[in-house]
């Protein structure tokens, strides 16, 4: 089959298209309004984008009433946000915390999960000072991160346009008994992961392979090295390959 979205009728009973992008990790997103208001919800179109220095993304559909999400504003109005990785054991808060509520409603409290803080990312609250951007207690991974640009992609109302919000990882948690010699181990952390449709994935079994002919500086960048890639910077610089090249911390 073959149709044009938007312009030719696919002729199935449910929109096929995000159902062909999967699985999507899941961004469960937390932020704090500039008057204190905790918000946490989840987001399918999630992902990294490079790492050294980290940048991570998600996307925000605009609501039925074609109004911006909390998690953008709030994020926008702040410059900071979290991630909190969404593991099986979570699901059913995941799946809570992603119900249209009010700006004022508390989605951690409204899916019973006790909060943790960050160490690093803060809101100026009117009236209250400073407050740390709340995480999910029991999720295993969770990522500070500081707001980088925003790009709005146009779409058809009401929920067609979207934000598209980048943003700099400055500070990562991990909770040791997820690791196993040194690695995460993801037959502990069990992530969920969305499918299609109203469907939901569990990743459980993972498979290694290596590109043929790869050298170290090849691997070191596909596992995501900050070591590899500050010694192969270092390398370039002695050999004047690249002039003035600046390390961002």
């Amino acid at each position: 089959m073959f149709y044009e979205p938007g312009k030719t009728d696919h002729g199935l009973p449910r929109d096929p298209f995000k159902a062909c992008v999967i699985p999507r990790p899941i961004g469960w997103i937390s932020t704090l309004s500039t008057d204190g208001q905790a918000n946490l919800a989840p987001y399918s179109q999630f992902n990294n984008l490079t790492f050294d220095p980290p940048f991570v993304m998600f996307s925000a559909n605009q609501t039925p009433t074609a109004a911006q999400k909390d998690t953008v504003r709030n994020t926008e109005a702040t410059g900071v946000f979290c991630w909190s990785l969404a593991t099986y054991d979570l699901r059913e808060a995941v799946n809570a915390t992603a119900q249209q509520l009010a700006s004022d409603v508390d989605e951690f409290e409204h899916a019973g999960l006790e909060k943790d803080y960050a160490k690093l990312s803060k809101v100026d609250v009117r009236g209250k000072g400073e407050l740390y951007v709340p995480m999910v207690k029991r999720s295993p991974i969770k990522f500070e991160c500081t707001h980088y640009s925003t790009l709005r992609l146009p779409g058809n109302p009401p929920m067609g346009a979207v934000d598209v919000v980048i943003g700099r990882v400055v500070g990562i948690h991990i909770d040791e008994s997820v690791l196993t010699d040194g690695r995460i181990d993801i037959k502990k952390t069990v992530p969920i992961a969305r499918c299609g449709y109203y469907e939901y994935t569990v990743i459980r079994e993972v498979f290694e392979m290596r590109v043929p002919g790869s050298d170290e500086k090849m691997l070191g960048g596909l596992e995501g090295s900050v070591k590899r890639n500050r010694e192969m910077q270092q390398e370039l610089l002695e050999e004047g390959t690249v002039d003035g090249a600046e390390t961002r911390e």
